[in-house]
């Protein structure tokens, strides 16, 4: 058969790495895993029996599309929690996974041609989930001269060369863990304003933060859709469980969307996700955990000469320069994977201009993991 010219995006060369590594380890090898942005641990108990319960409660059938109200009750409350913001729940729209936002978004808000403004190196399914919707990705560079942040400026230089129909931010962002600075945030809200720009704000990685505070662009504009998921801080990767925030007026846009694409999110998912937030004192455990694998991952990096990272203010990920070893990063990630067992994802996945002479790396595994492929990185390239 032939496939559609749609289909033609390049792969997910993280999950690709993944199942690589998984092949290698299904062969008897040891494989440390800093490949996938995934919590090493499950979710709290909590939210465990939640999900038990409704099994054991009997049928689980359809909610409505936009999700279960008592969770999008709950997720409006978070924001006044976590923010300071009275958000009203009609506007709250649970999705399955932030991959399914994405999508709705993209939909609701651009025809097809449109152009979207997204930071590069950033997260691939930005671009792709772009192109197989037949819009235009237009990339804006950012680096260690700009924080590896987009801001105000960018956009204004980037409408002036292309008619942008919105622009995507992520704070804290994927690959870098990097934070947009507060007034930063507030400036690309504002020529997002002005510019009649639709203003997509991803906030996955909100709660996974260091010694920063991610703001929220809701604080800033009440016409930004912002776009979170259960995976990252809440340990439910697997549940495919997000939510988007969306303007009063495009509510029964993407409703009319989700029930035709989705139906519904996955209702046991909705159940457990709702679970998640009585569960504060675990998850902010666990972020200590992960600032002390970011400790000792970084310190292995810099002892490897491997020190130029970027700000990784948050999310769970270190984005390392490793040109005095390669400018090959699909080479070197491979080698690395092969001979001793640490799996990472080769920049290009993020950046296809400059990735070659990138890593990340992820520490949301198990300390002991990361202590472990410390130990490796520091043999192999000392």
């Amino acid at each position: 058969m032939v496939s559609s010219s749609r289909s033609e995006i390049a792969s997910f060369i993280a999950m690709d790495v993944l199942a690589k590594a998984n092949a290698l380890e299904a062969e008897g090898n040891s494989i440390l895993h800093l490949e996938v942005g995934e919590p090493g641990v499950s979710a709290p108990e909590s939210v465990l029996e939640a999900a038990h319960a409704a099994l054991r409660a009997g049928r689980l059938g359809y909610t409505e599309a936009l999700g279960r109200k008592s969770l999008r009750a709950r997720i409006a409350r978070h924001y006044g929690q976590a923010y300071g913001l009275d958000l009203d729940p009609e506007r709250v729209v649970v999705t399955t996974g932030s991959s399914a936002g994405f999508i709705l978004a993209f939909l609701a808000l651009f025809d097809v041609g449109a152009s979207v403004a997204i930071a590069e190196p950033g997260y691939p399914a930005y671009r792709n989930i772009l192109k197989a919707l037949s819009l235009t990705p237009v990339s804006i560079r950012v680096g260690p001269e700009t924080r590896w942040s987009i801001s105000a400026e960018a956009i204004s230089a980037a409408q002036s060369q292309t008619s942008l129909g919105g622009v995507l931010i992520a704070s804290p962002a994927n690959p870098t863990g990097t934070v947009i600075e507060p007034s930063a945030l507030a400036e690309i809200a504002s020529i997002c304003d002005q510019q009649s720009l639709s203003l997509i704000s991803d906030e996955i990685y909100h709660g996974l933060t260091f010694g920063v505070e991610a703001g929220c662009a809701l604080s800033n504009t009440d016409r930004a859709i912002i776009i979170n998921s259960f995976s990252k801080y809440y340990c439910m990767t697997g549940w495919r469980i997000g939510w988007m925030v969306v303007p009063t007026d495009l509510v029964r846009v993407v409703e009319r969307l989700a029930q035709n694409l989705f139906i519904s999110p996955p209702t046991i998912s909705q159940i457990a996700a709702e679970a998640a937030f009585d569960a504060t004192d675990e998850y902010n455990g666990l972020c200590d955990v992960y600032a002390a694998n970011r400790r000792i991952l970084t310190g292995a990096l810099e002892n490897c000469g491997l020190g130029k990272i970027a700000p990784a203010d948050g999310a769970f990920y270190l984005y390392a320069d490793i040109s005095v070893h390669s400018i090959d990063s699909e080479q070197f990630a491979s080698q690395m994977l092969t001979e001793i067992g640490v799996a990472s994802t080769p920049g290009v996945d993020f950046d296809q201009t400059n990735g070659h002479s990138y890593l990340r790396f992820s520490y949301a595994a198990d300390p002991a993991v990361i202590a472990q492929a410390a130990e490796r990185l520091k043999r192999w390239l000392a």
